[in-house]
């Protein structure tokens, strides 16, 4: 089965884990109808100036789809671009060639045609999906996927979906050329690429160099800074039950910016991250880096009161926010410059504990991951290779492994793996049994050790999430020895 050139109208996204299913293309023998997922253009209004943007419309007529845990993940999604697309379920663990990464699970899906998703869901968590073809994440074409332990509430809570970006007026294709050229704000950054990685021969941790000083994430310079569509100059504004509790599900869509989350005068606590719960740390500022997602169960005051919850991007002034309300509360203009954002550290993921708990299996070896490049010519690599999806190693399926990543750049990478989840078990020589996550931070210098199992048989990319530095090297892949 092929491509399928049933051009429904609209809805979209959502939902599962792991699987054994098939992919099936309209032009099939008829049935009953799946969810429909619907990419488009839209129009947005950004500080009062009309932007085209992409968008990806669910079956109830909002961006994204909401399912519960256990039910079969069952989507058909139909490209009403002008331009072929593919969709990538991040979060989740489908069969490759359900993943959404061109070149390594599929055709794209071409303008005008539709093709249908099936596989079984077990992974709830708040996850997302987004187009994984050239630039076109940067132009929004993302949506929340969100998947429920159950059809009611486990607790009695409000919940919302929050979900970042970071926004420009710029076409993607011109500010990726200039990064290339040597322009752009990556010019402050293009002097500190560390040492080569064959100069580690050995991998002796203890020997590897000292970087220069950290630099932040972004090289891009943008125009705002949006949670769910809307800056803060007309902020979403929820209402709340006076003395209730709320549970933000904040999804961090940005192409190239990290946030901290500041809840203000408001403690929360984070229950989970990337859709795996962990053990509540308590906080009233979080960190969350492209590509993550954090959820964060908040108790509101008893009185009336407006309570604004700020996104923060790292090492520029431009922010992001919403606002909760209870009550009769007066809300007051909020600005969208605040005080940079410093680079964001470990110190969380250090803190981090799964609630799960994995089998007890021997971990078979271990692979070490060079995070290179990043010079003037602005190309990036792992292992000092920059040719896409090149191939970084190779597992047995039912292997245990480990995987340390050792950022040799001047710019920090959130490293993602498809087709698994894996435990932060490592930061430098620190040994911790951390976080279940599907994209960690490496920061500048640091090494960082992740755990997977190789359950999932294909070849499976693993790349920074920045969409500038993967689309100019930073992706490779993972294949299982019997894959082709």
């Amino acid at each position: 089965m092929s491509n399928c050139t049933n051009a429904l109208n609209r809805r979209q996204l959502l939902a599962g884990s792991t699987a054994l299913a098939a992919v099936m293309c309209t032009g099939a023998p008829a049935r009953s109808a799946l969810p429909a997922l619907h990419v488009h253009t839209r129009i947005l209004e950004v500080k009062g100036k009309a932007a085209k943007v992409f968008g990806i419309t669910g079956p109830s007529g909002k961006p994204g789809m909401v399912m519960n845990l256990g039910e079969e993940f069952r989507a058909t999604v139909t490209n009403a671009l002008e331009e072929e697309t593919l969709l990538h379920w991040h979060g989740l663990t489908p069969p490759l060639a359900m993943d959404g990464v061109p070149m390594l699970s599929g055709p794209a899906i071409m303008p005008g045609a539709s093709r249908d998703y099936r596989f079984q869901n077990t992974k709830a968590g708040t996850h997302w999906m987004h187009s994984h073809m050239g630039l076109q994440e940067q132009n929004m074409l993302a949506a929340p996927l969100i998947v429920r332990e159950t059809e009611d509430s486990l607790f009695d809570e409000q919940e919302h979906v929050v979900m970042l970006h970071d926004f420009t007026f710029r076409d993607p294709k011109e500010i990726l050329a200039e990064l290339q050229g040597g322009g752009g704000a990556h010019a402050a950054h293009a002097g500190h690429a560390m040492p080569k990685a064959d100069e580690h021969a050995g991998h002796d941790m203890s020997k590897m160099p000292t970087p220069a000083p950290a630099t932040m994430l972004n090289d891009i310079v943008y125009d705002a800074m949006l949670a769910n569509d809307r800056t803060l100059d007309d902020p979403e504004i929820i209402r709340a039950e006076k003395g209730g509790r709320f549970r933000l599900r904040i999804i961090n869509a940005a192409a190239a910016t990290n946030f901290w989350i500041d809840l203000g005068s408001l403690e929360g606590a984070l229950i989970a991250v990337d859709g795996n719960t962990v053990h509540p740390v308590r906080g009233s500022r979080f960190p969350i880096a492209v590509s993550q997602r954090a959820d964060i169960r908040l108790t509101l005051p008893a009185g009336s009161g407006a309570w604004p919850i700020i996104f923060q991007s790292e090492g520029a002034s431009l922010r992001a926010g919403i606002i909760l309300t209870a009550g009769d509360a007066q809300i007051s203009k909020i600005s969208d410059q605040g005080s940079p954002g410093a680079p964001l550290d470990l110190l969380l993921e250090r803190k981090l504990r799964a609630v799960a708990e994995l089998p007890d299996e021997p971990v078979v070896r271990t692979e070490l991951v060079m995070l290179t490049g990043g010079g003037a010519d602005y190309v990036w690599g792992l292992n000092e290779n920059s040719e896409m999806h090149q191939i970084l190693f190779r597992v047995r399926q039912g292997e245990r492994l480990d995987v340390v990543m050792h950022n040799m750049t001047g710019m920090a990478h959130p490293m993602h793996l498809h087709g698994h989840y894996f435990r932060v078990v490592g930061i430098g020589n620190q040994r911790f049994e951390g976080a279940i996550r599907d994209t960690v931070l490496v920061p500048v210098g640091e090494t960082v050790t992740i755990r997977f199992d190789a359950d999932n048989p294909g070849t499976w990319a693993f790349h920074c999430h920045h969409l500038y530095h993967m689309n100019s090297g930073m992706m490779g892949a993972i294949a299982y020895s019997s894959s082709a």
